[in-house]
């Protein structure tokens, strides 16, 4: 039985003794952590909830305490429970038989109800993230979203959920149409010139995503004198919505081909789509006019005939008012007939929950190494080659913290069209912002002064092409991890070193990213996130690589893992190794090790994937403490090397496929 079917049992027990014993119905039971073994593996406050129910009930005054001990004697007789103690003024602590769950658990899987993606029938869930404006390179901000979007899509998967991955491409907005006006009116370039120039990038092995991103800059700073060159924009603009003319075909390369480019950096970090979902499409077939009827008919939406929104179709609702700031985020149709972001986000959305009564046309836009598939969509009917996307039970959509009124606005509206689905249909997964470190900004080239060099963080703005780009940020960091992974294995070839610093690179720019809670500012530091030591991804990835040394040496000692599960097996009872073990470390690695479904399944719940890089780093740092206090291969009695040994597999399966989960690679050496 693991550790998660024992809360559950546990839970069962206690509210069937809540019912019998006290006549409540106890919906929600709360389980705790101790803060050490010695306190009991799970600790139940259930008595003090039922105190304060029992007297909303029946106005009846009883002691927590004496509650816990009628419960106490009913899970008492549950096989796997060694123990249950009342502490404090009504706690109940439980105490694991320890060797029966040892002997019961060394084989079990990590993660057992990891969904197989082929597995049709699992639940679907649909997370959109990294939705980068395809106007030029991507920046440090996008890849926060697309590392939390795409663990986030880990942990989901890790839970027994199918998972489509979206990434939003508005190809049809005012950033593109900017690039297109450098390339146009700055540059003088027509189609036919803009691919000639892809070209000669290419051959000079530079990137086109980060000519855009130079260009998107000059056309910011022509803005500011230019009136005439500002004006082109909402011309543009105009032309690429309305499609089928030289202009948006223009722009429809140069999005295409940003989107290239941000999809092969993305690849980097192990962060990939299933599907490329394209403002254009939208537009033209007609998703919001579809929605726009159906919430008319339904009554979620009104026209305003007067006030400061009139001749708008706005979205109110009672139990919210908005501020001034964002006032304007109600508004889904202006008042000259303009569709704004939020009303097209609800159409969008509605195609997501499979409530429209749309869908898109279909390609292939891109196949990875693996055969893995990027499917976008198309205008024509003609190229449709797939059957199927969208049609979540739940939409999850990674986007800033700027965003969450616009994005309350959408989870209201869909619910309203739709109550059977609800608001809980819709999630926004909200971040701050990313800054860098007066340091990693000088690393990265930036010129400071000295009052930057004096400040916290240093802020980061694209339209005046101050930021970092991912590829640049990502080059950095392996080249950091190049240089220690020299020193540290010299003998290595080229291609060993340059692998292993990739994915010390990627692990150490995830991880940092992961660590922090999605509402706090993070400020990059290089030095700080490839530190072998404290809670970086290298360090998880070197406490792996540890557990990984001890079973490519287990057969220079004549065993095999195998063989000590066997010995455990035979062994029948560990209570004397365990008794002798007295500060419990054997027990407490083991039970942490066990907690990972429970862990990720609290990460999901939560909509927080920082739970688990904590939890990645406290087995980390968990394991290596058990590896200090016990030669393990030179543990002379056999059944205790050989717990001391399964206990250590138990410890790496969990820790590498955490670190899978966040998508982190362990080594072969570090």
């Amino acid at each position: 039985m693991t550790i998660t079917e024992i809360v559950e049992q546990l839970k069962a027990t206690v509210r069937s003794a809540a019912n019998d014993e006290f006549g409540i119905d106890l919906e929600q039971i709360v389980v705790e952590t101790p803060p050490k073994t010695e306190f009991g593996d799970l600790a139940f406050p259930a008595a003090f909830e039922l105190a304060k129910l029992i007297k909303q009930a029946t106005g009846e005054k009883q002691n927590p305490r004496a509650i816990a001990e009628t419960l106490r004697s009913k899970l008492d007789r549950i096989d796997v429970v060694s123990k249950v103690d009342v502490a404090g003024a009504g706690y109940l602590n439980v105490f694991i038989d320890r060797g029966k769950f040892l002997a019961d658990n060394l084989a079990a899987a990590p993660l057992p109800n990891a969904v197989d993606p082929a597995d049709g029938s699992a639940p679907k869930v649909c997370v959109e993230h990294t939705s980068v404006n395809p106007n030029k390179a991507a920046h440090i901000g996008h890849v926060r979203n697309s590392v939390l979007g795409d663990t986030f899509h880990r942990v989901l998967k890790a839970t027994g959920r199918r998972v489509e991955v979206q990434n939003y491409i508005d190809n049809t907005g005012v950033q593109v149409a900017d690039v297109v006006v450098g390339f146009i009116y700055l540059e003088h370039r027509d189609l036919d010139s803009i691919k000639a120039l892809d070209a000669e990038l290419a051959d000079a092995g530079q990137s086109f995503d980060y000519y855009c991103w130079d260009l998107y800059a000059k056309v910011g700073q022509a803005y500011q004198t230019d009136e005439e060159l500002k004006s082109r924009r909402a011309e543009v603009l105009h032309l690429i919505e309305a499609g089928g003319n030289a202009t948006a075909e223009l722009a429809d390369y140069v999005a295409t081909r940003n989107v290239q480019c941000i999809t092969d950096t993305m690849e980097r970090l192990g962060i990939r789509y299933d599907l490329l979902p394209r403002e254009s499409e939208i537009l033209h077939l007609h998703f919001w006019d579809k929605a726009f009827e159906q919430m008319k008919q339904l009554g979620v939406i009104h026209f305003e005939a007067e006030g400061k929104h009139a001749g708008c179709w706005v979205m109110p609702w009672e139990s919210h008012t908005a501020s001034d700031d964002h006032e304007a985020d109600k508004i889904l149709v202006r008042s000259n007939g303009t569709v704004t972001y939020t009303g097209k986000d609800i159409a969008y959305q509605m195609w997501k929950l499979g409530i429209l009564g749309l869908d898109f046309n279909y390609r292939l836009f891109h196949t990875y190494a693996d055969g893995k598939e990027i499917w976008i969509t198309t205008p024509n009917p003609d190229d449709h080659q797939h059957t199927h996307f969208g049609g979540g039970e739940t939409i999850y959509n990674v986007i800033d913290t700027r965003q969450s009124y616009p994005q309350e606005v959408v989870k209201k509206g869909v619910a309203a069209i739709s109550p059977e689905r609800g608001e809980k249909a819709s999630v926004h997964l909200a971040y701050e912002m990313v800054a860098l470190s007066p340091a990693a900004a000088e690393e990265l080239g930036f010129e400071l002064s000295d009052e930057d060099r004096k400040r916290p963080f240093i802020e980061m703005s694209g339209r005046k092409g101050l930021g970092v780009k991912a590829d640049d940020l990502i080059d950095r960091l392996e080249a950091n991890a190049l240089a220690e992974v020299e020193s540290r294995h010299p003998s290595l070839t080229s291609a060993e070193k340059t692998h292993i610093a990739h994915q010390l690179a990627v692990g150490a720019l995830r991880y940092f990213l992961l660590k922090f809670t999605r509402n706090t500012v993070i400020i990059f530091d290089f030095k700080e996130a490839l530190s072998f030591e404290g809670e970086t991804g290298c360090f998880c990835q070197y406490s792996a690589v540890r557990a990984n040394s001890i079973f490519r040496k287990l057969g220079d000692i004549g065993e095999s893992l195998d063989e000590c599960r066997q010995r455990i097996a035979d062994a029948g009872s560990l209570d004397a190794i365990l008794a002798a073990d007295p500060a419990s470390d054997i027990w407490s690695i083991a039970i942490l090790a066990s907690r990972l479904e429970e862990t990720v399944r609290q990460s999901a719940a939560a909509n927080e994937p920082a739970i688990l890089a904590k939890y990645s780093f406290s087995l980390a740092k968990a394991f290596n403490l058990f590896y200090h206090n016990h030669k393990i291969l030179s543990e002379t009695d056999a059944l205790k090397r050989a717990v001391l040994v399964t206990v250590a597999d138990m410890a790496r399966r969990s820790l590498t496929a955490a670190l899978e989960t966040l998508g982190i690679e362990v080594p072969e050496k570090m």
